[in-house]
């Protein structure tokens, strides 16, 4: 009987969630594995190749009950880079052992950065929350994103990747603005010489004292003619490129494309599940020695655009690529099959496009040109002046944005003397260097060791997303006052936080665990007693940061417009609009958090019988959304057992912290009070274990709503007043709602305006 054998695979356009699934060990999952394990005598394991496939590999023998030991021929790892027939049998014949040591460069990391993250982010949360009005305390720390997916819903941690990300950014921007300007001065002579006018170059190229220069331009002007001294000519070439890995292909998305490198990594990995590319996330730049690339090539042939290059190059025979670096994940990302713009869509075309241009450049010959340089003499100062011109396209044919700018100048013999026609003292300023491109970003992550290339995207897309920096023309990063003040607050506590070299030395160390060459335990044991001392050094030093966010921030005090009056003090609180919502009180220093994105405003001067706080009146936005009175006291700090304390409120009591959800007047179960879950609700909701709730203010389209999830229902229109009552359903015992119709357009039998009854 032939054995049976488990494959385990992922789709590479979703690895990072099932990354997620597996490593967050998803119950429905595991048991889904275990039970196709059931009575397998092989395991065949098919995810990415690279460390966080590696990792899930040992996930997934977990999780079926395999019990892996090296040597031993029981579980196996397919490597395979593109999704063709060709690949994935070829893989299959060539089934090795999964890599455990890489399993544990990637628990490393992410231990590390989870214990990092956590403890950093919830002391500055808890330190600045509150404390500034228009500031949110939510983006002071960074998500952690381990390999693309956000972990424990919305924590924002410290992130020693996106720190130093921010932190190229940061610098940048300072060097700007502390740059100071110069004048300088360059002597500028020109000959006219066979039909060519020509601007000679100043060998000192320029000086930053006017007297000098003037003194320069006056011997040149008094010798009036220019002697040639030598005249060489070269033939140079310019090298085909190496192959494409992701980092290249990121920077070109963005510096030539238009992509930032989130939605880049988004189309290139929708083009290889489709099979047009191979995989898209590689570091490699060399191509194995057993590539085919007459078979890549001859998929080409027939492309409207390019296949008669193509066909060329496979006659004329096709040159070996240039030697790159070889990191053993997988080969240069290169085109599998041909394709068109009315295929694959007008975004993912322009990628495809470059992709294919890319790989046929890598296999054509070299461009060819001849660059003349010619020195000349005049007033004892020396000159020069370069031309250059084509010989052989080569590569720049099928990458034209590569090609070499042609420069033509007439012949010249040395000794000859040639009159000056004129001679101009040029004045210039120094200028600053510009702000950082992503393209630019990335390439100083990849020398400082900065995140992979499957996270890369996601740092950048991050400090972005959260408001650090700000993408301009030219996708230029542009720090905002948060993202610099932040960075600055680094700088004056521990500056280490925000360079590259602490990241740097991790990555090194999880790359020696993925080699075998250090101990996985010891590793993240270090690492964390060097952030236990950074850490408690960063709390004794918290306030150098409060001091730069004081300076550029609004206390609470001086934010905000007075709303509803406190029900301890009975004085206006003022409501603090900017993310997250919240009111504060002046005479208590209290803070109450509220419902986000959505409309705030006072429910009719009416006060909570519990604690005498005035009502605010919620509204989300959208035809759908729902409005519901809350008391800002209640929503923090639910005085009725079982009911969740808003996440982050003020502790007051011994309770424990509940999921944070807090209690808005549509759960509250107080008897009396005409605006709780007692008075207000109406019936069960069909769709959850929720209760249906009379919408108080959505006349004259009255509606009920869900007081635990979206559901809705729509009553009937035009009534003048809808109210509820205390009286119940004989049968089904619902509360009896109250209907008053305006007397002109009532649907009631002999002009009634009033109707009450049961819904259901």
């Amino acid at each position: 009987m032939a054995p049976k054998v488990l494959m385990v695979a992922e789709k590479p356009s979703i690895a990072l969630s099932i990354a997620t699934v597996l490593s967050g060990g998803k119950a429905h999952i595991r048991r889904h594995l275990s039970q196709e394990a059931r009575g397998c005598s092989h395991l065949v394991l098919w995810l990415d190749c690279d460390r966080e496939g590696e990792n899930i590999c040992f996930e997934v023998i977990e999780c079926t009950g395999f019990h892996f030991k090296e040597g031993e021929a029981r579980v196996y790892r397919a490597r395979f880079s593109s999704v063709t027939e060709k690949d994935i049998a070829k893989a299959m014949d060539n089934l090795v052992e999964p890599n455990r040591n890489e399993a544990l460069a990637v628990d490393a990391r992410q231990e590390i950065d989870l214990k990092v993250g956590v403890a950093f982010t919830r002391f500055q949360t808890g330190y600045f929350q509150g404390k500034y009005g228009n500031l949110d305390s939510r983006v002071i720390s960074f998500p952690f994103v381990l390999f693309g997916c956000h972990l424990y819903g919305n924590l924002d941690l410290y992130g020693p990747c996106q720190t130093p990300t921010l932190g190229f950014c940061v610098q940048r921007y300072l060097n700007i603005n502390t740059f100071k300007p110069q004048k300088y001065w360059a002597v500028q002579p020109y000959i006219a010489h066979k039909g060519y006018e020509l601007k000679l170059d100043w060998e000192r190229e320029k000086l930053f004292d006017l007297d000098v220069s003037l003194m320069f331009q006056k011997l040149v002007m008094e010798d009036g003619t220019v002697e040639i001294i030598n005249v060489f000519k070269k033939q140079e070439h310019k090298s085909r490129p190496a192959g494409l890995n992701t980092v290249n292909l990121l920077k070109v998305a963005s510096s030539s494309l238009g992509f930032g490198p989130q939605m880049a990594m988004q189309i290139a990995e929708r083009l290889y599940t489709q099979g047009f590319i191979s995989y898209p996330r590689t570091e490699s730049t060399a191509y194995p020695s057993s590539f085919d690339f007459r078979g890549a090539l001859v998929t080409q042939q027939s492309n409207p655009l390019w296949g008669g290059y193509v066909q060329t190059l496979l006659a004329d025979g096709y040159h070996k690529p240039r030697s790159g670096t070889d990191v053993g994940d997988h080969p240069p990302i290169t085109p599998m099959r041909s394709a068109t713009e009315e295929m694959l869509g007008y975004d993912a075309w322009k990628l495809y496009q470059y992709i294919c241009q890319h790989f046929i450049g890598t296999v054509s010959p070299d461009c060819k040109y001849i660059r003349t340089k010619v020195e000349f003499s005049c007033g004892g100062e020396s000159f020069s002046f370069t031309g250059q011109y084509v010989t052989a396209e080569g590569f720049t044919s099928i990458m034209p944005w590569l090609a070499i700018s042609e420069k033509k100048l007439p012949d010249f013999a040395k000794g000859e003397r040639i009159k000056i026609s004129k001679v101009e003292l040029y004045e210039g300023n120094t200028t600053p260097p510009d702000y950082l491109t992503e393209s630019e970003v990335i390439s100083l992550m990849e020398k400082h060791g900065i995140g992979t290339d499957a996270s890369i995207p996601v740092h950048i897309n991050n400090i972005c997303e959260r408001n650090y920096v700000q993408v301009q023309s030219g996708r230029r990063l542009v720090p905002t006052a948060l993202g610099v003040t932040l960075i600055r607050g680094y700088q004056c506590t521990d500056p280490d936080l925000c360079l590259p070299d602490i990241r740097s030395f991790i990555e090194h160390q999880i790359t020696l665990i993925a080699k075998g060459q250090a101990d996985h335990s010891l590793v993240v044991k270090h690492v964390i007693e060097q952030f236990t001392q950074k850490f408690v050094y960063f709390v004794k030093q918290i306030e150098h940061m409060d001091a730069l966010f004081e300076a550029q921030f609004s206390p609470l005090s001086e934010s905000g417009r007075a709303l509803s009056k406190c029900g301890k003090c009975a004085r206006y609180m003022k409501y603090i609009s900017p993310q997250p919502q919240r009111l504060y009180c002046n005479t208590c220093e209290d803070v109450y958090y509220l419902p986000q994105k959505g409309a705030i405003k006072l429910y009719k001067e009416i006060v909570c019988p519990l604690d005498n706080f005035e009502l605010l009146l919620f509204s989300m936005p959208g035809p759908e959304g729902k409005s519901f009175p809350l008391c800002p006291y209640c929503y923090n700090n639910p005085p009725f057992e079982g009911v969740d304390k808003l996440f982050g409120a003020p502790k007051t009591g011994p309770g424990k912290l509940g999921k944070g959800s807090g209690m808005p007047c549509f759960l509250c179960p107080h008897p009396t009070c005409p605006h709780s879950l007692i008075a207000q609700g109406v019936c069960a909701c069909p769709e959850c274990s929720g209760t249906l709730v009379l919408d108080p203010v959505s006349a004259p389209k009255w509606r009920l709503y869900c007081n635990m999830c979206n559901c809705l229902v729509f009553l009937p229109q035009g009534a003048h007043r809808i109210s509820t009552t205390k009286e119940r359903c004989h049968d089904c015992e619902s509360t009896i709602i109250e209907v008053d119709f305006n007397k002109n357009n009532t649907p009631l039998a002999d002009g009634a305006t009033l109707h009450a009854g049961c819904i259901l």
